[in-house]
């Protein structure tokens, strides 16, 4: 039988709102991706590329 594994991983994410588009009103953003147990840090501008960087982390 296998047993159960637990894995947790963290991540401490800040956003920051760096400017907005006059005409459009669009937000750029500066998303700062920290993951816990490797110590590793990364910049991005969308929601998008942060996830793809938690999912490779994750092994998703």
């Amino acid at each position: 039988m296998m047993e159960d594994i637990q894995q947790i991983t963290s991540f401490v994410i800040r956003c920051n709102c760096i400017e907005v588009q006059e005409v459009t009103g669009k937000k750029l953003w500066r998303i700062k991706i920290k993951h816990v147990q490797g110590e590793e840090e990364i910049s991005v501008q969308n929601l998008e590329d942060m996830l793809m960087y938690m999912k490779r982390v994750l092994g998703e």
